[in-house]
């Protein structure tokens, strides 16, 4: 609603709490400067604009609003004579961008006293000026405060990921270096025990059968179902009796390594009947040697391809081989951060994931998002830890909520007070003791979410069932800000 410009009387001035201690002449040139105005019900400036005029309001209601995930939320609303809001930061000039940095609207009749910003600033600097130098050191020091340690917390978490990854990385590697040496001994036992068939006076196709063999069983391996523990201990007492009926030396050594493998009384009934019982023992050691050799080339490949899937999920994790802005794969991002925070979630905490699988791809900066949920499922994991027994379980869900995509993190930890909900995205505000937490984790997240991506980042807490609900939307305008502003 159109405003109307009245006059303005330095008396009433006065009455205000801003102004109560300054002089008539000061007094005088704000009356100079401003003038008091009525507005109807309706807004009165929107965030984002340029911020060119300072209000003070003499009566009415006024209602503060900022944007979250694209919709207006409130957060004031009050009044109280003397409640300020719009160009307050004029004072700081061009080091800030001087645009409102919320909403603001009339719910009645309101009357304001309007000081143009640059009046502002120039009143400001002119008669506080000590006061301005201990404002611009305060909020340009809390910034840089903020600034230096949300570089830590993101060290924090690249930490968390790089010592999962470490921890990670080390188990196949080392399991390809335990098979790589048992492998060589193998490899060097079969050579002995060929060695001692081809010195025994064969016929050419009995060797040739011993070939045929050989290609036969290596292609048996791994075909039949996998075997419980129990099932695994008949199938080696049958196995081995087999084997002693038969004559066959160390046959309960060869037991185990024959059903690993998948094969049992069948297969070696086949190979009885194919070769002469006199070599029967030697042609089976032979052939247990060159299955050991292909069971542990299998477990070398496991063990590379879990290296390589971890490589894969670390670059994924930092897209440093992608454009920072992309449409993204939020399960590819929660996948690959799952994957390297596993050893700092741990073995007694359960992880369900809830995907749903038409979820759309997402655009944004996956990079930043991983680290979203780096803090987020850190957080869920250290709230379960710190239980009496440590244990829980971590339920990761995805689902599209109209225009956005909803990703939640659900942990059965305590929970957050209800009395310190409120205040969980404050920047160094943490519940964590002191030494465990720099506080900046969830504000950090929260700009990353809603300055950043245009979303909304919620808690909803209870003992047994704490869940941080993000929301991305699908179809953004594409924001220029740099992470961690707004």
């Amino acid at each position: 609603m159109t405003a109307r410009p009245a006059g303005c009387d330095e008396q009433e001035l006065r009455t205000l709490f801003l102004f109560e201690k300054l002089t008539p002449e000061q007094l005088t040139q704000l009356c100079r400067d401003g003038h008091a105005e009525w507005h109807e019900p309706g807004p009165v400036y929107r965030e984002g604009d340029p911020a060119v005029n300072f209000y003070v309001l003499f009566h009415g209601t006024v209602v503060l609003s900022r944007r979250v995930g694209g919709q207006e939320v409130d957060v004031t609303s009050t009044s109280a004579p003397g409640v300020y809001a719009g160009a307050f930061q004029a004072y700081l000039g061009d080091q800030v961008p001087q645009v409102y940095n919320n909403s603001l609207r009339v719910t009645e009749r309101s009357r304001f006293f309007v000081l143009p910003a640059e009046a502002f600033a120039r009143v400001m600097r002119d008669w506080f000026p000590m006061a301005v130098h201990l404002l611009e050191g305060l909020f340009f020091g809390f910034k840089s405060t903020q600034e230096a340690v949300g570089q830590r917390e993101r060290l924090l978490a690249l930490g968390s990921v790089t010592a999962g990854l470490t921890h990670e990385l080390n188990n196949p590697a080392a399991a390809a270096v335990r098979a790589t040496s048992a492998l060589r001994e193998r490899i060097a036992r079969e050579r002995r025990e060929f060695a001692a068939l081809a010195a025994e006076p064969h016929q050419g196709q009995d060797l040739a059968q011993l070939s045929d063999l050989q290609d036969l069983t290596v292609g048996r391996i791994g075909q039949a179902p996998a075997l419980g523990p129990l099932q695994a201990a008949d199938r080696e007492d049958e196995v081995g009796d087999w084997l002693e009926e038969h004559d066959v030396a160390d046959g309960w050594e060869l037991a185990p390594v024959l059903v690993q493998a998948g094969l049992g009384t069948d297969w070696l009934d086949r190979i009885a009947e194919t070769l002469p019982a006199k070599v029967l023992g030697s042609a089976l050691n032979w052939l247990t040697c060159t299955i050991e050799a292909e069971l542990l080339l299998n477990e070398i490949e496991d063990a590379t391809q879990r290296v390589s899937a971890l490589v894969g999920a670390a670059k994924q994790y930092t897209q440093l081989d992608r454009a920072p802005y992309q449409n993204a794969d939020v399960h590819e991002l929660l996948d690959s951060t799952l994957l390297l925070l596993a050893a700092k979630i741990g073995p007694n905490i359960t992880v369900v994931r809830e995907y749903d699988p038409a979820l759309p791809r997402v655009p944004g900066y996956p990079g930043e998002l991983n680290q979203v949920w780096t803090n987020l499922i850190d957080n869920a994991a250290w709230a379960m830890r710190s239980t009496g027994d440590g244990e829980g379980t971590l339920t990761v869900r995805t689902a599209r909520d109209g225009d956005q995509v909803l990703v939640e993190f659900r942990d059965t930890g305590p929970g957050v007070p209800a009395d310190v909900q409120d205040r969980v995205f404050d920047p160094f505000f943490t519940t964590k003791p002191v030494g465990e937490g720099t506080g900046l984790g969830l504000d950090v997240s929260w700009r990353i979410i809603v300055n950043r991506h245009g979303g909304d980042l919620r808690l909803e807490s209870a003992p047994g069932d704490t869940r941080f609900q993000v929301r991305l939307p699908i179809y953004p305008a594409q924001t220029d800000a740099p992470p961690g502003q707004g």
